[in-house]
């Protein structure tokens, strides 16, 4: 079945609510007050099935004070019916919800001359001719203009037929994309709780679902939900439902914010955007403080013109700026929002959104102009590389590619794979950065390597820790590891404990044969080897070659360093292998040793016993309980 939501437009005591009770038999006007003034003052909800379609019917105030209640009802239509009273004529609040649905995008609708039972036939070609003069150049020229009475029925059938003929052909809406429901109603139903309304964006919500209530921190979980009136296991994008919400009171809802598949939808209080003004409209100025409507919320904001010489935007004119929010909004690339000037409340145009959460770099400046410019294009995929970009090493997390690019969650794995594939970004971990800040940290991570072997060419390489705290410090470790096996698959770096140049080669200190007497000078030292002086004069070599010959042993594993001893492995291979042998020989019995038993063993002094089970404790082949040490 064919789904559409269709939204009223138009002056108040046009008829919108009468003619809706006209085509679905219910009363949209469901409160006391509406019923006594005989105006719409909240939002209104019917439906019917007209022909093989289900329709729902969100009608809205047409009373200028209630706007807001206006704005909060058309965001999520696929259709809207402009009412104009044949009695009346185009007045104030018709063209103003005409702006406004234009301003939306709304892309379908038809004209609707109601109460045309009340006037002569010269009349309503005359109101013909006044719709005609509104809508030229619009959406809804060329659409279907009907005349209608809900008194008499005339033109009713028409106008289903034309309902009928739009759901036929409404798009579909994402129903992949992230889940959001922008809430225009909250009630309580004993023995269920709290229940939410709203036009399902985008996204399918299912029984069971936990959802974000943003903004805020509150979570809730779908425990029941109704469309039209009748229970469903899931909903689809571009369909009204009623969902009741788990964990939630009354009291921590309201009609303004958005329920959303968490991580999705960026809450900020900043966004870049860029403004469409009314040729109607006052110039807007630069810091002016205006009303930013969203969906069914609506905050205060000020206007922030980009670039060092933009004053105001003339009216009619498109300008790049940045709104800066008084109250966290929920707004993701692409939104369309309706700013009114703050007094008096009227409409003054809109503002697709750029960027839902840039940084707080200047706005004023060639550059923020240039970067909002690239971002301007309607591409997501391209302003997903534009932010990625910016951030240089320290990239965007995946999530935000959907809450602040406006991809897709179930588009996003595609894009990303494209986007690498062609060497536009890395993802390294769960961040996303751009090939070239890849590239361009490679290069660097090289040249201080090869800064490095220049300045200790004994030295095997830099040491691992040591290059990323220099080049990485503040950035994701997993983007470093990236950058590494970048290098290592192009084979311009050795990756080890110490980085290096595939071309380097460690200089021998003294050569080889000096680096062999050395070692041989360690070896035969075993567990009581002489200092530094000593090795140098059992080696033959000079002091200053006997040290750096060693260091080199160190770093080959080959010395190892005991505080301040240095032991060749080969002799504390033998201690562990003795142990071993103690151990097996005490036929399961527990083995101590103590102090003096190793000095007495290994025929050591006690300043070279300490340093010996030390090591025996950190290499797990004893461990320490008081005074003695248990082989394990």
């Amino acid at each position: 079945m064919k789904h559409l939501v269709v939204g009223t437009a138009g002056h108040i005591d046009h008829g919108k609510s009468t003619l809706v009770h006209a085509l679905t038999g219910i009363d949209p006007d469901r409160l006391k007050e509406e019923k006594t003034r005989g105006i719409t003052i909240e939002l209104g909800f019917a439906h019917a099935a007209i022909g093989d379609s289900r329709v729902a019917f969100v009608d809205v105030p047409g009373h200028e004070r209630f706007v807001r209640t206006m704005l909060a009802g058309v965001g999520g239509v696929d259709f809207v019916m402009l009412i104009v009273a044949a009695d009346e004529s185009v007045m104030p609040q018709t063209r103003e919800h005409f702006d406004i649905c234009r301003l939306l995008g709304v892309a379908d609708g038809c004209v609707v001359i109601t109460k045309v039972d009340a006037v002569d036939v010269d009349t309503r070609a005359l109101v013909a001719l006044e719709v005609a003069e509104l809508i030229q150049g619009s959406f809804l020229q060329g659409r279907p203009v009907l005349e209608v009475s809900a008194r008499t029925g005339e033109g009713l059938d028409e106008l289903r037929s034309v309902l009928s003929a739009a759901a036929a052909r409404v798009g579909r809406r994402p129903a992949g994309g992230a889940v959001r429901l922008p809430i225009d109603r909250v009630f309580t139903m004993r023995g269920f709780g709290t229940v939410a309304t709203g036009t399902l964006v985008s996204g399918t919500v299912r029984l069971g679902d936990e959802l974000a209530l943003l903004p805020g921190p509150l979570r809730a979980k779908v425990r029941g939900i109704q469309v039209h009136g009748q229970p469903e296991a899931e909903v689809t994008a571009g369909r009204r439902a009623a969902v009741n919400l788990g964990g939630v009171e009354l009291t921590d809802v309201s009609r303004g914010q958005t329920l959303a598949a968490p991580e999705t939808l960026a809450v900020t209080r900043r966004a870049d955007v860029v403004i469409d003004l009314l040729p109607s409209a006052r110039p807007l100025r630069h810091g002016a403080r205006v009303r930013v409507h969203h969906g069914t919320a609506e905050v205060l904001g000020r206007v922030s013109i980009a670039g060092p010489d933009a004053g105001h935007i003339a009216a009619g004119d498109t300008a790049l700026a940045r709104l800066r929010l008084e109250a966290p909004a929920v707004l993701t690339r692409g939104d369309r929002v309706i700013l009114r000037a703050y007094s008096p409340p009227i409409t003054i145009g809109a503002a697709t959104v750029l960027d839902p959460a840039p940084t707080s770099a200047a706005i004023r400046t060639p550059a923020a102009l240039a970067r909002l410019t690239e971002l301007r294009p309607a591409d997501s995929t391209q302003a997903l590389v534009a932010m990625v970009r910016e951030r240089g090493l320290r990239g965007l997390s995946t999530s935000d590619a959907v809450a602040r690019a406006g991809l897709g969650p179930s588009a996003v794995r595609e894009v990303l794979t494209a986007l690498e594939r062609a060497g536009t970004i890395s993802v390294a971990g769960d961040r996303l950065v751009s090939g070239a800040a890849m590239d361009q940290a490679g290069t660097g991570l090289m040249a201080i390597v090869k800064a490095f072997h220049a300045l200790q060419p004994l030295s095997e390489g830099l040491p691992r820790e040591e290059a990323r705290a220099r080049l990485f410090g503040s950035v994701d470790g997993a983007v470093f590891e990236a950058v590494m096996r970048r290098l290592v698959a192009a084979r311009a770096m050795v990756d080890r404990e110490r980085l290096a140049l595939p071309t380097h080669r460690a200089a021998l200190p003294g050569g080889e044969a000096t680096v062999a007497a050395v070692e041989t000078a360690y070896r035969e030292g075993g567990l009581t080897p002489p200092d530094m002086a000593g090795i140098a004069t059992r080696a033959g070599v000079e002091a200053p070659a006997a040290e750096a010959a060693s260091a080199y042993l160190v770093r080959q594993k080959v010395l190892v360093r005991l505080d301040a001893l240095l032991l060749h492995r080969d002799a504390l291979d033998a201690v562990k292998r003795d142990i071993a042998a103690l151990k097996a020989a005490a036929g399961g019995e527990v083995v101590k040793l103590d102090v003096a038993q190793i000095k007495d063993r290994y025929g050591l002094s006690r300043k070279f016993a300490i340093p010996l089970l030390e090591y025996l404790d950190r290499e797990r082949v004893t461990r320490r309980i008081g005074d003695q040490r248990v082989v394990l």
